[in-house]
């Protein structure tokens, strides 16, 4: 009769607990319990030469810009990423895919699309348009090797860098819909006649994703803190329903540099207000 109880008990428990996986939607990737590079480093190859091979691999380069001195940042996309971007609160998904070529230290280093994707997406992450990036990243450039820059698999969804600092979802609200047009993507175009602009990406009937240019002032933290990671930048807004957002800043940098510390961070307190203020410009009523 015990037995019977016991083995009862434990097939409620497993029936129980598949309801909880499905009803939750979250899939096994292979990669749980393991760490994730931010990035993958290689031998230097020219803006040209990155483009010309992007393009050739049915990537979508949707921008070249000047992350740094001696050093820009290339950054693509695809129609599976672009898909899955196009999901609500999702648009950051569609960039998470960069290179930064560094004409002074000679080396590239690529975004991981594993690592952002899962950052970005989260529960709705799904592995096999990610890794089928990453897949495809390799091939057109072999040789690639992980940086040191890494994060468990199971923490990237919930990331912050400690107690009391932002989430993904806690972005920063840089403007509402316009009173009369609606239209936070004509602010930012009107602002400075659209020089901010990077790059435009509509998502969807609602959603746009906009590449945004920092102050010169501002985007000089990359030198500080590591020109290796500047891939980081342009910064994006994503407007959705007229309201636009970004990323809060304290967030993006930390997920963006896991080897920075508390000093590192102390030494740039100032700039992720900065960062807000350079980007809420352009949504002013």
């Amino acid at each position: 009769m015990r037995k019977l109880l016991v083995l009862s008990v434990s097939l409620f428990v497993l029936f129980f607990s598949a309801c909880i996986s499905t009803k939750t939607g979250t899939a096994k990737t292979g990669l749980e319990g393991t760490k994730v590079n931010t990035y993958l480093v290689g031998e230097y190859q020219d803006k040209a030469s990155v483009r010309a091979k992007l393009e050739s691999a049915g990537f979508i380069v949707l921008a070249e810009y000047p992350s740094v001195k001696k050093g820009a940042t290339l950054v693509f996309t695809n129609d599976a990423m672009k898909a899955e971007a196009a999901k609500p609160g999702r648009a950051y998904a569609a960039t998470v895919c960069r290179v930064f070529i560094d004409d002074k230290e000679k080396m590239i280093s690529f975004t991981n699309p594993v690592y952002f994707g899962k950052a970005f997406m989260q529960d709705e992450y799904n592995h096999a348009v990610f890794s089928a990036v990453l897949k495809k990243i390799n091939a057109t450039f072999p040789g690639l090797k992980a940086s040191p820059d890494e994060l468990d698999f199971d923490v990237l969804a919930g990331y912050h860098f400690m107690m009391g600092m932002p989430y993904y979802q806690d972005q920063d609200t840089l403007g509402k819909p316009n009173p009369t047009t609606g239209d936070s993507v004509a602010k930012a175009m009107k602002y400075k006649k659209g020089k901010a602009v990077i790059f435009e990406l509509k998502l969807s009937d609602t959603t746009t994703l906009l590449g945004y240019d920092l102050s010169k002032r501002t985007k000089k933290f990359v030198k500080k803190i590591g020109r290796q990671n500047a891939a980081l930048l342009p910064w994006t807004v994503a407007i959705d329903n007229g309201q636009a957002k970004a990323l809060n800043a304290k967030y993006y940098i930390a997920i963006c540099y896991p080897l920075l510390d508390m000093s590192g961070f102390m030494g740039i307190a100032s700039v992720p207000g900065a960062i807000t203020k350079d980007l809420g410009k352009a949504f002013k009523k």
